[in-house]
């Protein structure tokens, strides 16, 4: 039997935007399964018949560069769906999804998830919502990118990752729930790791954050986010 329980998803989440029957309707649909840390959901390049619902966990999205190193693309959490696009428009793969932890993954086959979205118009929607939400944040970094510098975008990443999957410590700081190793982080704020891990010390100079071993924690996030707002 699958598990429909009802659950409260992370905010901007495609679950969270659906009504509680019709999360339930779509938990119906496919087979879960439990994969460890480094598995491979979905491979850049190949075809998949697929569309993959994160249950429990985190996964990252990755696409090969022009030299070959992996470019971190964005983050994707419990109630996010991955794998959508390339499975209705029947196209190959535009990135690879890696579990960063051990997790819960639904596998729901394309011929299953579009009836759904045509017998429950309001998951339609949402699902149209979830993907133009995306599209701005690449728009937004696209803009960054040339406007702002390093140290601006990089706290608005960080910023952005402690609103979302910051885990509040006893003393009071909020680790980051997702380890980053420092080529990821450059490659999210579409930097030289140089000038990332330049930007990093001074944070910690300023007691903003700590880092050790992909680690991250945010000590000061009013202090961050004066940083993130900074004009370019």
């Amino acid at each position: 039997m699958p598990d429909t329980k009802i659950r409260a998803w992370p905010p901007r989440t495609f679950m969270a935007r659906l009504s509680p029957p019709t999360a339930a309707a779509l938990l119906r649909l496919g087979t879960e399964q439990r994969l460890p840390t480094g598995r491979i959901l979905m491979r850049e390049g190949e075809h998949g018949s697929y569309v993959a619902l994160i249950r429990r966990g985190v996964v990252k999205v990755t696409a090969e560069m022009p030299d070959g190193r992996p470019a971190l693309l964005s983050i994707r959490v419990a109630g996010d769906l991955v794998g959508e696009m390339g499975a209705l428009n029947q196209l190959p793969r535009s990135a690879t999804v890696t579990m960063c932890g051990p997790g819960t993954v639904r596998l729901i086959q394309v011929r299953d998830f579009a009836p759904f979205l045509t017998s429950h118009p309001p998951a339609a929607v949402a699902l149209a919502a979830t993907v133009g939400e995306r599209l701005r944040w690449s728009n937004r970094r696209r803009i960054d990118f040339t406007s702002y510098p390093v140290k601006t975008r990089l706290a608005r990443i960080l910023t952005e990752l402690a609103d979302f999957h910051g885990l509040r410590s006893r003393e009071g700081a909020l680790e980051i729930g997702i380890r980053l190793t420092q080529p990821e982080l450059a490659t999210l704020c579409g930097a030289a790791e140089i000038s990332v891990h330049k930007a990093l010390r001074d944070m910690r100079r300023s007691h903003l954050v700590s880092s050790r071993y992909g680690r991250i924690i945010v000590w000061d996030l009013s202090g961050l986010r004066d940083r993130a707002d900074a004009a370019p």
